[in-house]
């Protein structure tokens, strides 16, 4: 009878200043079998000349370090050798802050720094944590290729910008909305959106590009804890057309409004008439995620019915299929993005393998499967 290979072990490298935090990381990660350390280290610049060496399918990045920053490391990584990055943050709202910028450089998603086995927090959640360090890790060149994409892409538009504009004239920013390419005859009454691990680069791929006239709102379900939510709606705001914020107990759904729910906390939609406002609570409290995109998208599917639109972005596991597929049964439109250019093909996946996806789209085009129904 033929042996069936071993899996290949995802190698981690973990990078913090805490003996205790790389010790904790390691032996939580290490319970997994698919996954081996192959070296830890104290600082950045003794991270990032271990990333050379050791080359790793994942490293944990601390942010605050002697010596050398995280965020400084995980620039010099991502220039000279990219590779997957997950920051450990602190949850604070300068954490937040760096964790974003992070983000925006290159890494693809970030690890509480609560999280230690003093924590209880840690037992809910380890197993998705090493769950998604796997396929994060196996995905490792896809996700490189393309973030060397778009680092080419950045610098061609960049320098096509700069040739192209005479002296003394300010540099012009590329466009804000995006077009689609036809009119979809179907009313559309509200945006909801479900994302994950991933999902604030990918929702800067969105929002940022919706028209200031948006005739609808919009609400975001975005896994997060407190703090971090708050600095994502202030930098999505700084960068849009639309207004953004953190969504509060009672805010009206406005045209050209998004809404983001808090971290820590669900939000639900009622409509009363032609008034629709949202609802932030933290119950049901039995639900592993909060924010839960599942308790989100059922209360839009009750208060919209078939004029609801729902977007379920990168992540992982299934949170939000459960909701979209109450969405999808009420007449209801269901945007998933693509495998391809999803950090954790996840959510994504569970809504488009169960049938109810209208629209599979590559993260640069969503905007437009949106558009296409105004």
């Amino acid at each position: 009878m033929a042996i069936k290979p071993a899996t290949k072990q995802i190698r981690v490298l973990v990078v913090d200043d805490s003996a205790f935090m790389r010790k904790a990381l390691s032996m939580m990660l290490e319970e997994d079998p698919g996954i081996v350390i192959v070296g830890t280290a104290r600082n950045g610049e003794e991270g990032v000349e271990k990333v050379k060496r050791l080359k790793p399918d994942l490293v944990t990045m601390d942010i605050e370090m002697p010596r050398m920053d995280g965020l400084t490391a995980l620039r010099l990584i991502m220039k000279d050798c990219p590779v997957p990055v997950m920051m450990v943050s602190s949850l604070t709202t300068d954490g937040a802050s760096a964790t974003l910028d992070a983000l925006e450089m290159g890494a693809v998603d970030f690890i509480p720094k609560q999280l230690s086995f003093v924590s209880l927090d840690i037992i809910k959640i380890k197993e998705e944590l090493q769950a998604k360090i796997k396929d994060i890790g196996r995905r490792k060149n896809v996700l490189m290729a393309r973030y060397r994409s778009q680092q080419f892409s950045r610098l061609a538009g960049k320098r096509s910008v700069q040739s192209g504009r005479r002296e003394g004239t300010p540099q012009t920013s590329p466009p804000m909305s995006a077009r689609p390419l036809r009119k979809r005859d179907h009313h559309v009454g509200i945006i909801a959106v479900g994302s994950s691990t991933g999902g604030p680069p990918a929702l800067q791929a969105v929002v940022p590009r919706l028209p200031r006239n948006l005739p609808v709102g919009m609400i975001i379900a975005q896994h997060m804890p407190s703090k971090f939510t708050k600095s994502l709606a202030d930098r999505l705001n700084g960068m849009s057309q639309v207004t953004v914020r953190e969504a509060q107990n009672g805010d009206a759904l406005e045209a050209g409004t998004v809404l983001i729910a808090p971290g820590g906390m669900h939000m639900t939609v009622k409509k009363i008439g032609a008034r629709a406002s949202v609802f932030v609570s933290e119950f049901p409290k039995d639900t592993l995620y909060h924010p839960c995109v599942d308790v989100t998208m059922n209360s839009v599917a009750d208060a919209y019915g078939r004029g609801a639109m729902g977007v379920i972005l990168t992540g992982m596991g299934s949170n939000g299929v459960t909701g979209l597929t109450k969405l999808k049964s009420r007449g209801g439109i269901i945007i998933a993005q693509d495998e391809q250019t999803c950090i954790v093909y996840g959510m994504p996946r569970a809504v488009i393998e169960a049938g109810i996806s209208d629209h599979v789209a590559p993260i640069e085009r969503v905007v437009n499967e949106i558009l296409s129904y105004f």
